[in-house]
């Protein structure tokens, strides 16, 4: 092996993104069956967690960019796991809500997805886990400026508690979209 093909593999670049294409493979053969990547997984978790955001906040809060955003969001919807409704104020602007069928996605691969993270981590001691988890996301958070889409955290939204007792409404899923955005 030459002295510019060893050069290439010490590359903090490369390695980064060999191990993502690793993550990315782990990922997708831990939830085969599923037919969903970790990007769109990563989104329905973020309208789940935001209910009524729009694609631009989506892609901030996710650091995706613009360009392939509204094909993830048209997977997802295409796959019933994601509506998007056009908003009140602006209709131009579509709101997006998780549907029941993506909730139960989310809940069915949980342990699917814990299993990929697990097998991601797997050639490493307890303590170099946590000393990598500690260094990458130190790498993330400094970097973050240099990024195409820079990650925007937005807090969670809060939500109202269920009622323990009370009958379940029988509405759609546009029904509940539109009660959650007035």
């Amino acid at each position: 092996m030459s002295n510019d093909e060893q050069d290439i593999y010490s590359k903090p670049g490369h390695l980064i993104r060999r191990l993502q294409q690793i993550g990315v493979a782990i990922f997708m053969n831990e939830t085969k069956g599923f037919e969903i990547t970790p990007v769109q997984y990563s989104a329905l978790l973020a309208v789940r967690n935001n209910l009524g955001i729009d694609q631009t906040t989506l892609m901030e809060i996710i650091a995706f960019d613009r360009s392939t955003i509204g094909e993830v969001v048209g997977r997802l919807e295409a796959k019933d796991l994601l509506l998007r409704v056009a908003g009140k104020r602006d209709r131009r602007t579509k709101l997006l809500y998780i549907t029941s069928a993506g909730r139960n996605l989310i809940k069915t691969i949980r342990p699917r997805v814990d299993a990929a993270q697990r097998l991601i981590m797997e050639p490493l001691t307890a303590g170099e886990r946590v000393q990598f988890m500690r260094i990458m996301r130190k790498l993330v958070d400094l970097n973050n400026v240099h990024s195409r889409v820079p990650l925007k955290i937005v807090a969670p939204q809060v939500r109202p508690a269920r009622r323990r007792h009370s009958a379940p409404q029988q509405t759609s899923e546009r029904d509940q979209a539109r009660r959650e955005r007035s």
